[in-house]
């Protein structure tokens, strides 16, 4: 895997990554395609959390997201068989969770 050729105006490349980046063989090969790596090492997190008590965890929107829709055991288990049902049983999904999640019935 080769890394892409640098922009003009020499624009440094950034890389963004969670703790599951956080070796040392990893960061090694970052440095060497010139990569800026911006890694949260193991454990950065919790102390930051203990430091900050009002600062809460909070779960990624996509996360989140598919584990409400996989309430849903007609999608968790795809019984389906036609791309167009599954998609509109989604739909429907989706449709369900926004409703509770305005609140309009209680």
């Amino acid at each position: 895997m080769r890394r892409p050729r640098p922009r003009r105006g020499g624009r440094k490349q950034h890389f963004c990554g969670d703790k599951g980046y956080d070796y040392r063989d990893t960061r090694e090969l970052l440095r060497r395609w010139a990569y800026t790596p911006h890694i949260r090492s193991r454990g950065e997190e919790a102390r930051d959390l203990r430091s900050h008590p009002r600062k809460r965890a909070r779960r990624w929107v996509v996360e989140r997201s598919h584990s409400w829709i996989n309430r849903f055991r007609r999608l968790l288990i795809r019984w389906e068989k036609k791309a167009d049902n599954y998609e509109a049983m989604i739909h429907f999904a989706c449709a369900i969770i926004t409703w509770n999640a305005l609140g309009v019935l209680g």
